[in-house]
């Protein structure tokens, strides 16, 4: 059975994260034009996807890395700064992938990216929790209110 899966794109690469807990004997294959998964996951089920991408990646760029909840994959596009309007090569909608919104960013308008996808890619498995979000509480705010005059 296919693990679930999201992902999303930025200039230099594309990265899928399948959502896998518990995952064990991680098998990510990476071709030019396929991605080959297989792992095991919570009472030995195994997951395997195969994936015929939209376009071509560099293999031995390509890198992945195992977390308690996920196994997150850093797919280095060949053709660095064309975007991949979906995943995979065919249109159909593949029911376990969903676009990872979350980490969606129309980067083709941004004309200056700070960190390389690589550097974002690293803090992010650094990090990878919620503590990017902004702080709500108002405590930031210092100043005053600018409608009383």
């Amino acid at each position: 059975q296919p693990a679930t899966a999201k992902w999303y794109d930025r200039r230099d690469s594309v990265f899928i994260e399948f959502c896998v807990e518990d995952s064990r004997d991680v098998q990510v294959n990476f071709d030019k034009s396929k991605l080959g998964f297989c792992v095991s996951g919570t009472e030995d089920i195994k997951h395997q996807n195969a994936v015929e991408l939209f376009g071509e990646i560099d293999p031995k760029e390509s890198k992945y890395r195992r977390t308690d909840r996920s196994v997150l994959c850093c797919l280095r596009k060949a053709e660095a700064g064309k975007s991949w309007p979906r995943l995979t090569k065919d249109k159909a909608k593949c029911n376990w992938l969903s676009v990872d919104f979350n980490n969606w960013k129309d980067w083709e308008d941004d004309s200056d990216e700070d960190l390389s996808s690589f550097d974002k890619f690293s803090e992010m498995m650094n990090s990878m929790g919620g503590d990017d979000l902004p702080d709500l509480d108002g405590a930031d705010h210092d100043s005053a209110d600018s409608d009383d005059e």
